[in-house]
């Protein structure tokens, strides 16, 4: 198995497989930080206020370059956090329903040329879901913990009919601005599968 490149600050099994895609093998490393918005913070200040957050919080913990990221859907200039039960699933889910919102993923890397970081907005339509879908959608048992109710990669994807913009920042981790800050860092990508 190789050495860990980097410190992931979260426990997301999405962006670790995501930085797999990478081949970046990764420390775990998970940060508590206070996600509650700030009183008048617009969507994209307060993921990359928790993105840096959490990366800061993981370079106190580690001598590797550290990564923290974070997610939210954002709909008519809210944002849409995570379900609390069936029924605040359900509202979201309804509210996105035919609907366009827009997935913010913000990443942060901490290291050697010090705080980098990015937020990547993309935008997602959904299809108009019925009551029916919605109910039998959350008892997959895939809502629960998702920004906005839904995951993308996973059964969520027959509901969304367009997407605009990076597709694995909706899954959780900006892949074409992670690599680039990663190789700023000094992190080498691929490590030990290129000749």
């Amino acid at each position: 198995m190789s050495h860990a490149a980097l410190c992931l600050a979260s426990a997301s099994p999405r962006r670790r497989e995501l930085l797999a895609t990478l081949g970046v093998p990764v420390r775990v490393q998970p940060c508590e930080v206070d996600e509650t918005p700030r009183t008048g913070e617009p969507p994209d200040a307060y993921v990359r206020r928790l993105a840096r957050a959490k990366a800061q919080a993981a370079a106190k913990l580690s001598t590797l370059p550290t990564l923290g990221a974070d997610t939210a859907v954002v709909l008519d200039g809210h944002i849409l956090g995570k379900p609390r039960d069936a029924d605040h699933a359900a509202d979201m889910l309804a509210a996105l329903s035919g609907r366009e919102h827009r997935a913010l993923t913000a990443v942060a890397v901490e290291g050697p040329a010090g705080m980098l970081s990015a937020c990547v907005t993309t935008r997602v339509r959904m299809r108009d879901m019925s009551p029916a879908e919605i109910s039998a959608y959350w008892h997959t048992g895939e809502p629960a913990g998702k920004a906005g109710g839904y995951a993308i990669q996973g059964f969520a994807g027959a509901f969304v009919s367009e997407i605009h913009g990076s597709y694995s920042a909706v899954v959780g981790l900006p892949l074409y601005e992670t690599a680039a800050m990663l190789r700023r860092q000094g992190v080498a990508l691929w490590h030990g599968a290129l000749p």
